[in-house]
């Protein structure tokens, strides 16, 4: 391979990390995936529980462009009061191995920067 097509390839690499900033990007949206991937499925309160910080309106814009993204799926349960409960979509389930790195890389890492 010449240099031209590495150069080319390489920036269809570049432009597929920057896609997938896009879309995961932001203070909370990791954070929201991992809470539903660890638990498989969970509601509105059950999240916002999980998550120090976030506000119920962060919460809703953040799960909407989610859902939009097709990462998450929304579901109104016939309970009394309604519930609507989450959960990944088979696309979502595809970062199940990033979120556990990141995982695992956030716990080293706080160990070497704290000693905890």
């Amino acid at each position: 391979m010449d240099c031209t097509n590495l150069k080319r390839d390489h920036k269809k690499e570049m432009r597929a990390v920057q896609d997938s900033m896009d879309v995961l990007s932001g203070k909370w949206k990791i954070t929201i995936l991992s809470s539903i991937c660890f638990y498989s499925k969970r509601r509105f309160s059950d999240i916002l529980a999980d998550i120090g910080g976030i506000s119920n309106k962060m919460l809703s814009k953040e799960l909407k462009e989610l859902e939009l993204n097709k990462l998450i799926k929304r579901t109104v349960l016939e309970t009394q009061p309604i519930t609507v409960q989450y959960e990944l979509t088979e696309h979502g389930l595809s970062l199940k191995t990033i979120i556990e790195n990141l995982t695992d890389w956030g716990i080293k890492h706080r160990k070497e920067i704290t000693g905890k």
